[in-house]
């Protein structure tokens, strides 16, 4: 549906004060670019109608308060446009004051190049990789749907709000983006709006020249509202398509905008060069005189000011009665209240329940996948707010949850469909995090883990509590192949700052694994899994694993003059090792490391708790990571290429992971001849 423009002169399209209001956040964003020598004024230029309509008349908001569990969402997805963002703020009195946009870009600046959650006041998510934004709003939108089939009474609604997105040609053309918009328009996720500013030029050019997507019916497709607003600066017709939008429930709205980058900058605009460079001292000063600006810096009129601060009034006023309205719920439904704190994180009320898992039979064998399913449903009866899914792996990584599934129109379900979507899968769970009153955990094989490793790498840069749960985590996947067995993504994982990588060796401590995730909440958790059986160990040092990552499943029967130190899956390798070793009257202590970052720290204070003699260290995947914390007397077995098809213990024996090979590599440390005999487990 196209809302046609007001057939007049641009600035009489919108009322005076409007047309000053825009303007105002143009010249905000171009002062800040200049100030920096940096940045990109295109989008703030061309898109500053929609920001100014969308926040001066739809947007629900308290600047006072900018983490009121109610309010309305704005996503700039398109984070490269932040300086609109900042004069938004600005204008309308969140705090941020002039004097931090004049330090955009600058160290320590609440104004960074690109948003950044949890450093300014009034920015919901971090944006700059493209399309991340609209996946995240994704998120944000379906847990205020989840939230409301919970909390809201029949005499109480604690949640009801809505989320806006401004995105343009490059969120849209990252394939992330089709992901969640199809996500999102199957879940029919009706609070949602997508405002496309389509500017048609991207850094390299014209965008027809890589992208000419019908994008209406793309969105048509996938199950979404569409409008079309012909003129960004038109005031009236964006406040019509906004009002739309708000009136639709029963799916999302993609509302595309036409505008032109780098508005008002005469030799600029519409050309890439409006992109990522600053104007220019010449090109600012004739944007000046074209829109009759004053030569002031950051200048803001009184008038925009005191609109903006009715604005913000109105929003205050709102917050007031929902606080109101949110003490008697809390009052009338305590329960709810404990388990769904709207303004922050949940945590666990007994994860304790995992103990008899922990206790497991020694002796049995279970897989950790298995383990971590049994695990998981137990933590989900103590933890109400723990909902998610897998990427279309639920039976694989036993990741189903007992309450029902997420469906269109019915959100009080626990199991959401992600569906084949690895990056929006991850993506949405930030925004789920990002809300808050729930804690989304997500699911797909370990070699997968490329598919979402961009938002991962978000979730651990926002320090969000978001549990990822990687199974198949090895050349024992087998009969696959090596384009589904994981070589480099359990250390490529461990690379990234922030996120806690937990591989347990057994039942016991699977369930540990799942304790810590679900109590760790100032940051992401990836546990990680096997797909075959495995030898259950038992509870014996679980305590020390907590303290410091790591214990010691098996003492050496006389001083040890070894240590065998692995991971996961190849504890049992290392304890088949160690009886190996014994037969050459070789004692070997054996040593599971499940969280090697809280290792090697415990290390370096000097409290691990091992014996000083040589380690071997055996992980099934690229030994890189351990061969840097290895000393200079121990060895380190690893898998330095990809894999191969066939039965599982038979590729990892092809590939040098048997308990003959860590033997020999014992021995070798020890200064002594390898040539163990060939051990009957292979």
């Amino acid at each position: 549906m196209t809302l046609a423009p007001n057939r007049i002169e641009d600035q009489a399209r919108t009322s005076e004060l409007d047309a000053l209001a825009v303007n105002t956040l143009r010249f905000l964003a171009a002062d800040g670019v200049q100030a920096a020598n940096s940045g990109h004024p295109g989008l703030p230029l061309g898109a500053a109608g929609i920001g100014w309509t969308l926040w001066s008349r739809h947007l629900r908001h308290d600047p006072t308060n900018p983490q009121w569990p109610d309010r309305d969402r704005f996503v700039l997805s398109a984070g490269h446009g932040s300086m609109l963002l900042y004069a938004l703020l600005h204008v309308f009195g969140y705090d941020m004051p002039v004097s931090e946009l004049r330090r955009f870009r600058q160290l320590g600046s609440r104004t960074p190049g690109h948003p950044e959650y949890g450093h300014t006041p009034g920015v919901e998510t971090t944006t700059g990789p493209l399309g991340q934004g609209l996946a995240n709003a994704v998120g944000l939108a379906l847990a205020e749907r989840m939230l409301a089939a919970r909390c809201n009474t029949d005499e109480h609604t604690v949640v009801d709000h809505r989320v806006w997105v401004l995105a343009g040609d490059g969120c849209l053309m990252e394939g992330i983006s089709h992901e969640a918009a199809s996500l999102a328009g199957r879940l029919g996720l009706g609070k949602l709006a997508v405002i496309f500013d389509d500017n048609d030029i991207t850094i390299d050019g014209p965008a027809q020249r890589s992208c000419a997507d019908d994008v209406e019916a793309r969105f048509a497709a996938y199950g979404w509202h569409v409008l079309r607003v012909e003129d960004g600066n038109d005031v009236p017709a964006l406040d019509r398509a906004f009002a739309r939008a708000r009136d639709n429930e029963d799916r999302p709205t993609f509302i595309r905008v036409t505008t032109t980058i780098g508005y008002g900058a005469p030799g600029v605009e519409g050309t890439p060069k409006a992109h990522g460079s600053p104007l220019g001292p010449e090109t600012l000063a004739a944007m000046r005189a074209r829109l009759d600006w004053p030569d002031a810096q950051f200048h803001v009129p009184t008038s925009v000011t005191a609109t903006a601060s009715a604005t913000a009034a109105q929003g205050g006023a709102a917050r007031a009665v929902w606080e109101g309205m949110h003490a008697d719920w809390a009052a009338a439904n305590p329960g709810l209240a404990q388990h769904f704190p709207l303004d922050g994180v949940p945590a666990p009320t007994n994860p304790a329940l995992l103990a008899e898992l922990a206790t497991a039979t020694p002796g049995s064998k279970m897989a950790t996948r298995k383990a971590s399913g049994a695990a998981l449903t137990a933590l989900a009866e103590a933890y109400p707010a723990l909902i998610g899914g897998s990427a279309d792996l639920a039976a694989s990584t036993n990741t189903a949850i007992p309450g029902g599934d997420v469906a269109p129109g019915d959100y009080a379900g626990r199991t959401v469909h992600f569906g084949i979507r690895e990056h929006a899968m991850a993506a949405v769970m930030n925004g789920i995090a990002l809300h808050g009153g729930l804690r989304p955990f997500g699911s797909t094989f370990l070699v997968f883990a490329d598919y979402l490793r961009p938002a991962l790498r978000l979730s651990a840069l926002m320090r969000l509590p978001v549990i990822y749960v990687f199974t198949h985590d090895s050349v024992h996947v087998g009969e696959d192949g090596p384009t589904h067995q994981p070589i480099e993504q359990l250390e490529s994982l461990r690379l990234i700052p922030g996120l806690t990588v937990l591989r347990p060796a057994d039942a016991a401590e699977t369930a540990l694994a799942w304790e810590l995730a679900s109590t760790t909440l100032d940051g992401p958790t990836a546990l990680v899994l096997s797909r075959q059986d495995l030898p259950v160990l038992g509870a014996d040092g679980l305590d020390d694993v907590r303290a410091h990552g790591a214990r010691i499943v098996r003492v050496a029967p006389a001083p040890a003059d070894v240590v065998l130190a692995a991971s996961g899956s190849e504890v049992a390798l290392a304890l088949q090792a160690a009886d190996l070793l014994a037969g050459h009257e070789v004692n070997a202590t054996v040593a599971s490391v499940m969280c090697r970052e809280r290792f090697e720290a415990a290390a370096r204070a000097g409290s691990s708790g091992w014996p000083d003699v040589p380690v071997v260290w055996i992980e099934a995947g690229v030994p890189v990571g351990w061969r840097a914390i290895a000393g200079p007397r121990d060895a380190v077995v690893g898998i330095d290429r990809f894999g191969e098809s066939g039965p599982g213990p038979q590729v990892a024996e092809h590939l040098g992971l048997s308990a003959t090979a860590v033997a020999d590599a014992a021995l070798r440390t020890l200064g002594r001849p390898a040539g163990v005999p060939p051990d009957v487990n292979g």
